[in-house]
């Protein structure tokens, strides 16, 4: 899975990109995870959707209509901006999409648990802290939405599959 994150409240550009982006994902065969509602996370959703990729949206709240029209599975959590943390743990990589807080909690969030991040005009972060804090490596940029999509699969690919469960031993020996 590859998580979009951005603003609700986003530019025309950044709608571009994430729909974009959203196809893309699809295209390349992954699943894309994201916050479900609008802005960046519709437009990316809508380009997942229209690619025939599958979308899940992991919403704030605990009600199901909130989630964008193009969001294929909806997991309500009721934990509010908490939910990012699950968002971003989801997933193998990270693609952000420009940006507000919500987004830059993101990044940290991913880049706190190893995840690869990709930002797509998105935050300028302090090299010297990104070496600092162990996340020189994994935070990229990226100059349009092709090379965000293959930099977050290069990215995933090159790591530990995340999130897997092991395969549980057998009992019929």
């Amino acid at each position: 899975m590859i998580a979009v994150c951005g603003p609700h409240e986003a530019t025309a550009e950044e709608m571009r990109l994430a729909e974009e982006v959203g196809e893309r994902i699809a295209r390349a065969g992954q699943v894309l995870v994201c916050g479900g509602r609008g802005g960046v996370m519709e437009a990316a959703c809508r380009g997942a959707r229209r690619a025939g990729g599958t979308t899940i949206g992991i919403l704030p709240g605990t009600d199901r209509r909130a989630a964008n029209a193009w969001v294929e599975h909806v997991i309500c959590t009721g934990l509010g901006e908490a939910r990012n943390a699950v968002i971003v743990a989801s997933a193998n990589a990270v693609i952000a999409v420009g940006g507000g807080f919500g987004t830059l909690s993101e990044i940290a969030l991913a880049l706190k648990l190893g995840k690869p991040v990709i930002a797509l005009g998105s935050w300028d972060l302090d090299p010297a802290r990104l070496v600092r804090f162990g996340g020189a490596t994994r935070y990229h940029r990226a100059a349009d939405a092709a090379e965000a999509v293959a930099l977050a699969l290069a990215a995933s690919a090159a790591g530990p599959p995340v999130g897997r469960l092991e395969e549980p031993p057998s009992s019929h020996g």
